[in-house]
C-alpha cells in the first residue's frame, strides 16, 4: 500500500506520499530450521538483502518534489519460533510464538527533480 503523511519539522510540515512500492530482489543466503523438544520449530534466516523500488513526493511551504528512489537493506536477520500442538482430532496445528528481526544497513537513492 501507499504511505502518506506528515512530519512537523522547524518551521513547518513536511507533507508526503510515497506509492508504487515494489520489491525488486530479495536474497536469502542463509537459513536453517531446527526442531525444539516439547516447543516446536525454530527457524532462522541469516544475512538476507532487499531492493526496494518506489515513487515519492514531498511538499513543504517552501518548495515541493517528486523523484523515484531506491532502497537497499542489507544485513537483515530473523528469528522465528512457531508452536506446533496436536488439537483433540490428532491435527498439528502451527502458531507463531516470537518473532526477532534486526537490520543492519540500509541505503536509500533519491533521485528528483531538486
Amino acid at each position: 500500500p501507499d504511505l502518506s503523511g506528515y512530519e512537523k519539522f522547524g518551521l513547518g510540515n513536511v507533507k508526503y506520499n510515497i506509492s508504487r512500492i515494489r520489491v525488486i530482489a530479495v536474497e536469502f543466503p542463509s537459513a536453517s530450521i531446527s526442531l525444539i523438544p516439547g516447543t516446536g520449530i525454530k527457524l532462522v534466516i541469516g544475512n538476507v538483502s532487499l531492493t526496494i523500488d518506489m515513487n515519492w513526493n514531498i511538499r513543504t511551504w517552501m518548495f515541493k518534489d517528486t523523484g523515484r528512489s531506491m532502497v537497499y537493506i542489507s544485513k537483515v536477520f530473523v528469528t522465528a519460533v512457531f508452536s506446533t500442538p496436536v488439537d483433540n482430532r490428532g491435527h498439528t496445528l502451527i502458531s507463531l510464538t516470537s518473532c526477532r528481526t534486526t537490520s543492519g544497513d540500509i541505503d536509500i537513492k533519491l533521485n528528483g527533480k531538486s
